[in-house]
């Protein structure tokens, strides 16, 4: 039995409507783009979403929006996918890299030990699906004067205090990579309440231009544009939106599926008091985008070892999600201290999670995992 780390759930309907977008002629960002776009937004609660071609041509556009730039420093975890700290370079601004805490996600008391005068927001991010505490930043920028970004690259579908995420802040940026719980390929989008972002991010993706190309199409007179700023290639294509629309609407079922796995995982190790297992706080609603868990040091097999072990018998692991401040393009960038997110990342084991995964594939994962626990 060959059992993959993750895998995405698509099907005949994804197809079609891709096929079906493709005979239209209209391939590139248009009909199909704006209907997804809105789709999201309500599904999330945001007044608008603005789709891009990834998750962190997102956050580069966030940092635009949001004006940061040279001199300025926004705090973010390193305990994360290289991207979000890169988007914060890409601006010219510092990124400040500090500690996670048991759920891997970005520690408050930390963040307020790093803030300085020059410091211009805070980049959150919703770890492997599990929510950040979004209320306790979100006072925390208002008393600092700090713009709070959310990296929700893993959270499509995921929930915090009654509302999805992508409906508490002003910039909110979701992946549609196949890893994530959604796909469109790859792909993007961004949600806001906040018109004038809005504008400007819908400006940006496509080169500044003034006037986009499904205006043009439909008028009746001819349009000249013009184009008003430095702007980006960062659009999606309407055959991705054709599938990002048939994957939204299965979105919450399959969160209920990767529910029931993840439980099923829990169920099975939670008497094994060398393990961390990921738990949800009151209000906290994850999709379990990835299932982690985390070795203490007592544990009888090391981390890697049982990664190799599980490889063996045909079942795909991860590692604990990367520390950026650890990889060799962060070399001298920072001087950060971070042993917590350190641990976290080199003890942590990332199980296999997708939809549909049988119950033979569940039972066999857990199965042979106790084997080697014990």
């Amino acid at each position: 039995m060959k059992i993959p780390v993750a895998k995405p759930y698509l099907d005949k309907e994804e197809a079609q409507n891709a096929y079906d977008t493709i005979l239209t002629g209209w391939v590139t960002q248009g009909p199909k783009v704006s209907e997804f776009e809105e789709k999201f937004a309500t599904y999330t609660g945001a007044k608008y979403a603005v789709a891009v071609s990834n998750c962190t041509t997102a956050l580069h556009l966030a940092m635009i929006v949001a004006q940061i730039s040279d001199n300025d420093e926004v705090i973010c975890p390193s305990m994360s996918y290289i991207a979000t700290a890169n988007c914060i370079r890409y601006v010219g601004a510092k990124a400040v890299l500090v500690e996670v805490n048991e759920d891997y996600n970005i520690d408050i008391e930390d963040v307020k030990k790093k803030i300085t005068p020059k410091t211009k927001a805070i980049l959150i991010v919703h770890q492997v699906g599990m929510p950040a505490d979004i209320e306790a930043f979100q006072a925390l920028c208002k008393e600092k004067n700090l713009i709070l970004i959310e990296d929700a690259a893993c959270a499509a579908g995921s929930a915090y205090k009654g509302h999805k995420i992508g409906f508490h802040s002003d910039l909110v940026c979701f992946s549609f990579h196949p890893r994530k719980v959604i796909t469109t390929g790859d792909g993007g989008m961004i949600t806001t309440s906040n018109s004038a972002y809005y504008e400007r991010m819908k400006l940006l993706r496509q080169h500044g231009m003034a006037i986009n190309d499904q205006i043009r199409h439909n008028s009746t007179q001819v349009l000249i544009t013009d184009h008003l700023e430095l702007g980006y290639n960062y659009r999606m294509t309407d055959i991705q939106a054709a599938v990002g629309i048939k994957q939204l609407e299965k979105l919450d079922w399959i969160v209920a599926e990767r529910r029931k796995i993840a439980f099923k995982y829990h169920e099975a190790l939670k008497n094994f008091d060398f393990l961390h297992l990921p738990i949800e706080k009151d209000g906290y609603f994850s999709n379990f985008q990835s299932y982690s868990v985390y070795l203490k040091k007592n544990c009888p097999i090391s981390r890697d070892d049982l990664m190799q072990k599980m490889l063996d018998l045909g079942i795909s692991t991860r590692s604990g999600v990367m520390t950026t401040h650890r990889e060799t393009a962060y070399k001298g960038y920072s001087d950060a201290k971070l042993p917590f997110s350190e641990d976290r990342c080199d003890r942590s084991i990332v199980l296999p999670l997708y939809v549909p995964m049988s119950d033979v594939e569940i039972d066999f994962v857990i199965e042979n995992l106790i084997k080697l626990l014990k």
